[in-house]
């Protein structure tokens, strides 16, 4: 089974030049675990829940005036849509982290987490069977 066969293709980004206010905003409009962040179409970062808690309200920074790109993880690790779920599973693991944006062509396709592997497991073994 491949990534773009369980990633999800509703992406919710925001302007790196947002403000943190902006972003909270978001997250509860749309009930996400991440942000990708973006500069004109470019995606530069990723602001988790934990970027909020930890970069945010445990340093007690502004949010109506603080920008996202000050609080992002610049460094993205993704994953090509025609990756298996394994090399996945293998990519979180290795990189310590939760949520991976997939590319395909070069281009922002989708976001896959733990949770969507998880949530796509009995799926996944009903693929191994027809496999075997």
């Amino acid at each position: 089974m491949f990534v773009k066969d369980v990633m999800n293709n509703k992406i919710v980004s925001i302007d790196s030049n947002e403000t943190i206010e902006s972003a909270s905003k978001k997250y509860r409009d749309y009930k996400i675990g991440c942000l990708l962040v973006t500069d004109r179409e470019d995606v530069v970062g990723i602001v988790t829940e934990r970027d909020f808690i930890e970069r945010t309200i445990c340093k007690g920074i502004d949010p109506k005036t603080t920008k996202i790109k000050e609080i992002m993880s610049s460094v993205i690790v993704t994953i090509n849509s025609d990756d298996t779920i394994g090399d996945a599973l293998d990519t979180l693991k290795k990189n310590k982290i939760k949520k991976l944006p997939v590319i395909s062509d070069d281009r922002l396709v989708g976001i896959i987490t733990i949770s969507d592997i998880a949530y796509s497991r009995s799926n996944i073994r009903k693929f191994l069977e027809k496999k075997n």
